[in-house]
């Protein structure tokens, strides 16, 4: 079977890996001249992870990240409201919570396939130049021209509210032992730490499109420590304004698959945008067309909703909404959080 996966990120990456493994002669086109990502940490949970070992790569990945050993939310004056039990999500699935630069995950994923797969400079504007191919994977992003091209009367994707920064620091002398998200009024900041004793900082806002880079260090330079140290370690940041896409009745036209952000665009607040990429690039080489929508659109939609209304939650304005929201925070047993995460976390792949 001849593959053309359109879109060099992570998920087509993946994908085109999946499938070469199989047997499947695989191109990837990218328009843009190298295979590079734009961005800065990401969390791969044990589900992605184990989308990870089914390519052969999770050592290598988990070799490269720093594990997540604690974590939790705290409220806009550092107080913990919640914390996360990282051990005994390794001990309920397998594999930790590791965090990695996207650019080296990316790395590993061009490091893996063959140099003749990848299609640098090379753009899909018209399905007539997929001609000869059996199988043509839209991994091309939230504004996808696969999607534009198979899918036309697919509803826009709209804007959240949100925008986002993101960032890596600088090496510090004394990184914090642990991760932490804090919630203000409107706005929340993260940060986890990474390798090198680096840091990767997330912020994100309910703010109007368009807003600029420094913004970052005016909102949150006041914030509870070590937010302002973390600020100041910060070089270069990532600013995205935060659009998501309305479901689709289906992920597949005829030999046409999306997968990522092109089938279910999310936003980042539980963190599984490029682990649900890496379910469903697994999952597409093992299934194919015929099984991929049966196991993937029920899920991967659900996720984006329950993605979309913890990101409603903690961004609330309306001060007696955030008390309450705070409270119920708080008062949530640890054990209750663990049981809610299961259904995303203990994701197994197709054989």
């Amino acid at each position: 079977m001849r593959a053309l996966v359109v879109g060099g990120g992570i998920g087509g990456l993946a994908a085109a890996l999946a499938l070469h493994r199989r047997g499947c002669q695989v191109q990837v086109w990218e328009r843009a001249a190298e295979f590079a990502e734009v961005g800065a940490g990401l969390s791969l949970w044990p589900n992605a992870m184990r989308a990870l070992d089914t390519l052969g790569l999770a050592d290598r990945v988990r070799a490269l990240g720093a594990v997540e050993r604690g974590g939790g939310v705290r409220d806009r004056s550092g107080r913990w409201l919640t914390r996360t039990d990282n051990a005994e999500i390794e001990r309920r699935h397998g594999w930790p919570l590791i965090v990695v630069h996207r650019a080296d995950l990316l790395r590993v994923l061009v490091d893996a396939l063959p140099a003749a797969v990848l299609r640098p400079n090379t753009e899909l504007t018209d399905l007539a130049q997929a001609h000869g191919f059996d199988l043509i994977v839209g991994a091309d992003g939230l504004h996808s021209t696969v999607r534009q091209l198979c899918w036309p009367d697919a509803p826009l994707t709209r804007y959240s509210g949100s925008t986002s920064w993101r960032a890596v620091t600088a090496p510090l002398a004394q990184p914090p032992t642990e991760g932490a998200a804090t919630w203000g009024a409107g706005q929340r900041f993260g940060f986890t730490a990474m390798t090198g004793n680096r840091c990767y900082v997330f912020a994100t806002a309910r703010t109007a499109a368009g807003g600029r880079r420094d913004e970052l260090r005016e909102r949150f330079g006041d914030w509870p420590d070590p937010i302002p140290r973390l600020l100041d370690a910060v070089t270069e940041v990532v600013r995205r304004d935060l659009y998501d896409l309305p479901p689709l009745r289906t992920y597949v036209d005829g030999r046409v698959a999306l997968l990522g952000d092109a089938a279910h665009a999310m936003t980042p607040s539980l963190g599984q945008g490029a682990c649900q990429a890496l379910e469903d690039a697994v999952t597409l080489a093992a299934v194919g067309l015929a099984g991929y929508d049966r196991l993937r659109l029920r899920r991967t939609q659900a996720i984006v909703r329950r993605s979309a209304r913890l990101s409603a939650v903690s961004q609330w304005t309306w001060p007696p909404a955030v008390l309450a929201r705070d409270v119920a925070a708080r008062l949530t047993p640890v054990s209750a959080t663990l049981r809610a995460m299961d259904p995303v976390l203990g994701w197994k792949p197709r054989a």
